[in-house]
């Protein structure tokens, strides 16, 4: 396979033509689906280059120039050039794709028997020749034809204009979109799916109707979705004043889909582990994250459709944004604090490994290879950090008055991540110029602390990234809170605007017998190298104001208890199992907290944070350091159980999401230091759905109970012909920690619900293995790497999106000893030897070898 040439940010240049117009007759059939397009074209500027049309894996059947037979031009593997075009004119063009061999799940493909389309970033060239641009606007009208018995629903963006049937027992369908958009925001589904509706009237009295469309004998789990979206739209108007500006909004949930979701204009495809939920088969994780990312499509349909990227340089642009305004709608809803100590982990654990790894670049990259490697938790997760920073500096009010700016400026327009930032700049009336360096420049800011009495000295320091090797000052809004180490007193809180490299700041109170917790509530996306004692994380964790700087401290007393274990220092141990205790005693009645703080950090966060790992050292030092907090816990957590195990029939409700979070935090940490089996075994057989389902096993498997395998049979047979819940299945058994880990995988996917083609079972067994079996990945021998590489060279060929997402754990191979890093080079080089790698997977590779 050829590698495509890298992309620049710096060579951006605007396209020779537009198309303002694009009427597509779409004729579906499983090998050989017909696609005529024809596209009004007009030249923009002077000049007389040709007209160079994005396409691949496309059968060019013909082209015509205002309905004149064309010859003049040239066809490649990815292109169509076309001479001597006039400044005006109409281009039709027919050509044939096979969507049932397209494995990739981009452009248009088949998903369990339907038709679907995915085209972000650069899909719809597998679909037509088209200038394949964000930046290319266009409306559309699609006329989609198939046979009606099969596909009795086909669906694409915007509203109905009309259908009708065919001699031949086809039906056709004719749409149109209002509204200018770019080819990625292109949509179309076609299929056999049960249908549940409802209908929202907006703020201004517009009916409009909703449509969740799901797969045969699924409808009853598609109720939450829908609630979901009703509470999105309420909110949006209510909080933005942004109301949604089409007849109908429909979703369409499919089993087959690399990503979360799409927010093409008025038809999201969604994969339907984020659309299906009820008691027995979802989570109270699921029913959280299918609000969260119903919302964040909806939220699209402004930050990202109506204003939409210049260039996929500036994705943040819209996903940043977007992420962000999903966060605090989430954070409305659900437990503010559950809520930001998840996308906290979420940096910490991922965001900062890539901010340190090969793959590091800014929120908005000036570089790439293949465009889906945007497709970040740098990009996403860190943009939020970035525009929540804005929220913070600019105060809600602030922050809304620029977003209503930013779209009386721009609606309809394909702009830039400054285009944004000076819309809240002008909107606000204050110089953000500093603040833009964030969009610009990679890394994690480290932030020291020296104090000297009533006075501190703040400074701020970006190491060298892989991507850039110098580095600016930024511009960090940093929240503190003084705590009063004995909990006599209030707590003091304020905001630091730190704008250089060191910077004094004179305290508002004494700061005698307070603590002081920096970067309060994660303000901004940092690590704080201030080093406290265990006695002030102490009274942190029993004092602060902020949960969430509760919560913090809880995380570095388990880490430095760790760390310190590591090298033989035991006391640190004792005197954090002490403080939990004390904790436990105190806040017994605070569950939503307890459940949070008596989480250790994850094994992967510990790895994201440290420059060099031995990884069984801190294997067996995180073991450690759990158990003897459990040890010394057990009377309260035997107490807290007891009353937490009887409870009325499940509903999806703030109090009783708590109290199964609980639940599942106190047994997880119990059956660390007792035999738990009856408990779990019980609790597994009564639950009346799926989150004290996973509890159960969830504990059995930490706690290495003799049930695990047992309970993991009976789940088994209850749900092996439901693949989305035994995904849950899949992923236990892939992040167990056995010594045959190897042999229990390689059976997983020979289970008659894994193939290759749906990623969603691939991210199950092989990113679950990767991502969260620390264990297993760096086994001494190597055959970890050696199994997963394995796999890795297999998925390539069959979706080069996944492979190249899932590869992420061997990319930081530096971190590890000289052994380890040995045997990871070697699969490596490997999987760059192979003469068909894709573009997606090469780039990451090549990068990590390279570094």
């Amino acid at each position: 396979m050829s590698i495509k040439a890298a992309k620049r940010r710096e060579d951006y240049l605007p396209p020779d033509f537009t198309v303002d117009h694009i009427d597509l007759k779409i004729v579906l059939a499983a090998d050989a689906t017909s696609v005529s397009a024809v596209l009004q074209v007009t030249r923009i500027g002077s000049h007389e280059r040709p007209l160079c049309l994005d396409g691949e894996q496309l059968t060019l059947k013909s082209v015509e120039v205002d309905g004149i037979a064309w010859t003049d031009y040239q066809l490649s593997e990815t292109a169509l050039t076309i001479n001597g075009v006039p400044d005006s004119f109409v281009l039709s063009t027919v050509v044939e794709i096979a969507p049932a061999h397209n494995t990739s799940l981009e452009g248009l493909y088949l998903s369990d028997g339907a038709f679907c389309t995915q085209c972000e970033a650069e899909g719809f060239r597998k679909i037509t020749y088209f200038l394949d641009r964000p930046d290319v606007l266009s409306m559309y009208d699609v006329t989609i034809t198939a046979p009606q018995d099969e596909y009795p629903q086909l669906l694409s963006n915007g509203n109905k204009l009309a259908s009708g049937h065919n001699d031949d027992g086809t039906h056709w369908v004719k749409w149109q979109d209002p509204h200018r958009k770019p080819c990625y925001l292109f949509a179309l589904v076609a299929g056999d799916f049960d249908l549940l509706t409802d209908e929202f009237t907006t703020q201004s009295g517009r009916v409009v109707a909703l449509e969740l469309y799901v797969d045969k004998g699924k409808l009853n789990r598609g109720q939450h979705a829908l609630d979901s979206l009703k509470r999105a739209m309420r909110w949006d108007e209510e909080v933005f004043g942004l109301e949604y500006d089409l007849d109908v909004y429909m979703i369409v949930a499919v089993d087959f889909f690399n990503m979360g979701a799409m927010e093409n204009k008025g038809l999201n495809v969604f994969n339907s582990k984020f659309v299906l939920a009820d008691s027995e088969t979802a989570t109270d994780d699921d029913y959280f994250n299918i609000e969260s990312v119903i919302a964040h499509e909806y939220f699209h349909n402004w930050t990202g459709n109506r204003v939409t990227c210049r260039d996929w340089f500036q994705l943040s642009l819209k996903e940043g944004l977007t992420v962000f305004r999903d966060q605090i709608f989430s954070e409305t809803f659900n437990s503010p604090l559950a809520t930001r100590i998840k996308q906290v982990k979420v940096i910490r654990e991922h965001q900062f490994a890539e901010d340190a790894g090969p793959m590091s670049h800014p929120i908005r990259p000036d570089e790439v290879i293949e465009m889906n490697n945007f497709y970040t938790v740098t990009v996403y997760d860190k943009g939020a950090e970035v525009i929540r920073m804005l929220w913070t500096l600019l105060t809600p009010e602030g922050f809304k008055r620029g977003m209503r700016f930013y779209f009386d400026r721009h609606d309809g327009q394909a702009v830039t991540c400054d285009d944004f930032v000076n819309a809240m700049q002008d909107a606000n009336d204050i110089d953000l110029s500093l603040f833009k360096r964030w969009y610009g420049q990679s890394g994690t800011p480290r932030i020291s602390i020296a104090q000297h009495g009533d006075k501190l000295t703040i400074g701020q320091h970006t190491p060298a990234t892989a991507d850039q090797a110098s580095k600016q000052a930024l511009l960090i809004p940093l929240q503190l809170e003084m705590v009063p180490s004995n909990g006599q007193g209030e707590s003091v809180q304020l905001t630091v605007a730190l704008k250089s490299e060191t910077q004094e700041v004179l305290l508002p109170v004494s700061s005698g017998n307070r603590v002081l917790s920096v970067n309060s509530g994660f303000s901004a996306p940092v690590i704080v190298e201030q080093q406290a004692s265990l006695a002030e994380l102490g009274s942190i964790l029993s004092f602060a104001k902020s949960d969430f700087d509760r919560w913090e401290a809880s995380q570095a007393l388990f880490k430095q208890a760790m760390l310190a274990n590591m090298e033989g220092d035991a006391s640190v141990i004792n005197e954090t199992a002490q403080l939990m205790a004390q904790f436990i005693t105190a806040e017994q009645r605070n569950l939503a907290l307890l459940s949070e703080v008596l989480i250790p950090p994850s094994v992967e966060s510990l790895v994201a944070g440290l420059e060099q790992v031995n990884v069984d050292a801190l294997l067996n030092s995180h073991k450690a350091v759990y158990k003897r907090v459990a040890i010394e816990c057990a009377p309260m957590l035997e107490k807290l159980l007891a009353a937490l195990v009887l409870r009325d029939e499940y509903a999806y409700t703030p109090e009783q999401i708590v109290q199964r979070k609980a639940l599942n935090t106190l047994l997880k940490l119990y059956s660390q230091c007792q035999d738990t089996s009856d408990m779990l075994t019980t609790l597994f057989t009564n639950a009346d759905n799926m989150t004290d389902t996973l509890t159960a096993l969830q504990a059995a498997q930490l706690g290495n109970q003799s049930t695990f395998e047992s309970l993991m049979q009976q789940f088994e047979e209850r749900w092996q012909d439901d693949p989305l819940v035994l995904d849950k299945w899949f992923a236990l058994h892939a992040t167990t920690e056995r010594p045959d880990i190897l042999a229990r995988l390689q059976l997983l996917m020979e289970h008659k619900q894994y193939t290759l083609k749906n990623p969603n079972r691939i991210r199950a067994i092989l990113g679950s293995f990767a991502f969260y079996n620390t264990a297993g990945l760096h086994l001494s021998d190597g055959s970890g790497y050696r199994f997963f590489t394995d796999h890795l060279l297999a998925i390539d060929p069959v979706n080069p999106q996944v492979a190249a997402r899932i590869v992420t754990p061997l990319l930081s191979w530096r971190k590890f000893d000289s052994d380890r890093q040995d045997k990871i080079k070697f699969h490596l080089t490997r999987i760059l030897d192979n003469p068909q790698i894709s573009s997606d997977l090469f780039e990451k590779v090549s990068k990590s070898l390279a570094q």
